[in-house]
């Protein structure tokens, strides 16, 4: 695979839906990203708990994603995963931008040049230990905790909830947190 293909094949925590730059990033509809969002709260790293699977993602397990602040007010978003097949890791650097005000979390996440791809934190526990995200459609959610595993009733929740909100949950993929190969 060239260096182009391995750069296309793992945008990450897959924040990218390949929507054009330039054009709008939008929020699923139907879908309220919550309020009050805290940046600082929200860095550091997350584990991928479960994912609607798409080619940006396919065959990683052990995938995080790692989100810092940049001065200029973007966040600098650091997504990595393991190849089942090959063991091997793959990692890829990108840069959010809030489409609004900073206390809702939407942003346009880019990680190739001219791309960007809708990031909507619309379900957030209280204490920063999980959230769901939804791309600009409903093909795209992430189920996401600060610890590698997560509570199979917290877990079931979340999972119910997105399928009340109207994404396909009997497409999930489950990500194992196991450690790499």
């Amino acid at each position: 695979m060239t260096i182009l293909g391995k750069a296309m094949r793992f945008g990450a925590v897959a924040l990218m839906t390949g929507a054009a730059a330039g054009c709008t990033v939008t929020v699923p509809e139907g879908i309220t990203p919550v309020s009050d969002f805290e940046a600082e709260r929200y860095v550091g790293t997350w584990y991928e708990i479960a994912r609607l699977d798409f080619f940006f993602e396919r065959g990683l397990d052990n995938v995080t994603a790692t989100y810092e602040l940049n001065a200029d007010g973007t966040v600098r978003v650091f997504n990595r995963g393991y190849d089942t097949t090959t063991c091997r890791l793959e990692a890829r650097e990108g840069r959010a931008e809030f489409t609004g005000s900073p206390a809702f979390p939407m942003m346009a996440v880019s990680f190739f040049a001219n791309f960007a791809g809708g990031y909507n934190v619309f379900i957030l526990d209280d204490d920063y230990r999980y959230a769901v995200v939804a791309g600009s459609d409903r093909d795209n959610l992430w189920i996401l905790s600060r610890t590698p595993q997560m509570n199979q009733r917290t877990l079931d929740r979340l999972v119910s909830e997105a399928a009340d909100a109207g994404f396909d949950v009997s497409k999930l993929v489950y990500v194992d947190q196991t450690g790499p190969c």
